[in-house]
């Protein structure tokens, strides 16, 4: 849909688009557009998603433990674990359940796809020093 006008995006969509009198190199790579009044996207601070190890060559971790056990010291090929990740680098990410697109994630490595997930909890950092729009500053 190149060049073409949409009345509605959904979450997870590439879409292109101007703002009157802001400059194309404002923006970067991995700018994240969202809801500024009702539902802000906020940098994410850690999140717990449920993994699936699906083609890793060792383990994932300090040691081997069965999935029964509360707190595993690994996950390898085959296991499913909840893992709190805290993300290195700033990222905007969603719960599955609110958001698909922005709730889902493979993990890649050696060039070939490890792990899936699905994001289940998001902890969200204090958006202080992030630019805010006018019509969101007006609504608080």
């Amino acid at each position: 849909m190149h060049h073409e006008t949409l009345q509605e995006v959904l979450p997870g969509d590439n879409v292109g688009f101007n703002v009157k009198n802001v400059a194309v190199k404002v923006f970067k790579r991995g700018f994240v557009a969202s809801n500024s009044k009702d539902d802000p996207a906020k940098e994410v601070a850690n999140s717990t998603s449920q993994v699936i190890i699906m083609n890793h060559p060792g383990q994932i971790g300090n040691g081997y433990a069965p999935e029964i056990e509360k707190e595993p010291k690994f996950l390898k090929n085959g296991d499913v674990g909840y893992v709190k990740m805290i993300s290195s680098k700033p990222m905007v990410v969603e719960t599955f359940s609110k958001y698909p697109p922005l709730g889902r994630f493979a993990v890649r490595d050696m060039r070939q796809t490890v792990a899936v997930g699905v994001i289940k909890i998001v902890g969200k950092k204090d958006p202080s020093g992030a630019k805010v729009t006018k019509s969101a500053a007006k609504k608080k």
